[in-house]
């Protein structure tokens, strides 16, 4: 029973690898038929963004219990992430065939209905599910950002309120008002919720990347360089990283850094297939240095080895929503998708 504790304490403070290290370790013990621990890996993917392996195993978990409902709302959302509408819209009817009037079912026919961006819709669902359970964090979390697609800034800023009054831990919630506090323009609210952020995920880039874009907004841009090199360290998501990085660095007229992070970030379009993106920087580098010379530019020769231009390219220093609810009626129409 303490592996199974540590394991459920791991994935709540995030430490999803831990976690999933224990999970593998009772499965190997002959726990491999246990839905729970099956669920627990599903999540612990699903919370790293591994979103094949995280399908890969809610889908073993409907095989092995195909009227569960639990964790099916989870399921809903990597789906959601992946577009999967055909499958969304099964998982869907499936939830409201055993059981319509459960908070899952409510929450997986909510994000149907986001995926096919019927918003108004969407929020309807999830306000059915809060009032099957006014405790329930996803819902409160995902109206917050379906309220944001509305654009309905004030009815987001109190669904992502009440999410962190449920649980203090949910960095969703503490990401999605920094996003609010973005689009009204307040610079100091959004910077104090993407630091919360990003204290409950130290390891996600999206969080360190909202993180250096507030600082550079601020022109704090020693806070905001740390940042991009921190969300580079630890697997760029967006790959938008080592440029922002490169610009801070011009910025501060540190050529050598700011050389190497161009040089880095070539390299690495190289490897993810981004050529022409990788040629375009080179030639601009190439022709601002012959500029800086008093020099006209040389002809860019694109099969050059890239690492020429720098030998070390590392080297850089409280209330719900006022929406009104509409009878509880569960039936919806999917359609042909």
């Amino acid at each position: 029973m303490k592996h199974f504790f540590l394991g459920h304490i791991y994935l709540e403070l995030q430490l999803n690898e831990e976690g999933l290290k224990i999970y593998q370790h009772l499965m190997d013990k002959g726990f491999v038929k246990s839905t729970y621990i099956v669920s627990q890996v599903a999540m612990a993917n699903n919370n790293m963004r591994e979103v094949d392996m995280a399908v890969n195993a809610f889908t073993e978990l409907t095989e092995m219990d195909p009227y569960r409902l639990e964790n099916m709302d989870y399921f809903s959302n990597t789906l959601y992430i992946k577009e999967m509408r055909a499958d969304l819209a099964h998982l869907a009817h499936r939830c409201c065939d055993i059981d319509k009037y459960r908070e899952e079912t409510c929450v997986v026919i909510g994000n149907y209905y986001s995926l096919r961006q019927q918003h108004e819709k969407a929020v309807l669902y999830f306000q059915r599910a809060l009032k099957l359970n006014p405790q329930y964090l996803s819902a409160w979390t995902l109206m917050g950002h379906e309220f944001m697609e509305l654009k309905n800034t004030t009815a987001a800023i109190q669904a992502y309120r009440q999410a962190i009054e449920i649980n203090i831990r949910d960095y969703r919630a503490w990401y999605g008002l920094g996003q609010t506090y973005e689009i009204l323009k307040m610079p100091f609210y959004c910077l104090y919720y993407y630091r919360q952020a990003q204290k409950l995920r130290p390891n996600d880039s999206r969080m360190a990347m909202a993180l250096g874009e507030s600082y550079e907004k601020l022109e704090r841009l020693q806070e905001a360089k740390k940042c991009f090199w921190k969300a580079h360290v630890v697997g760029d998501m967006e790959g938008m990283a080592l440029i922002k990085l490169a610009k801070l660095h011009e910025r501060l007229n540190e050529e050598d850094q700011a050389a190497s992070a161009y040089t880095e970030y070539i390299n690495e379009a190289n490897r993810m297939g981004r050529r022409e993106e990788a040629k375009g920087i080179l030639k601009d580098i190439q022709n601002r240095r012959a500029r800086s010379e008093g020099a006209y530019p040389h002809p860019v020769r694109m099969d050059d080895s890239l690492g020429s231009i720098c030998p070390d390219p590392l080297n850089i220093s409280t209330r719900t929503p006022s929406v009104c609810l509409s009878p509880v009626n569960l039936k919806f129409d999917i359609g042909d998708d």
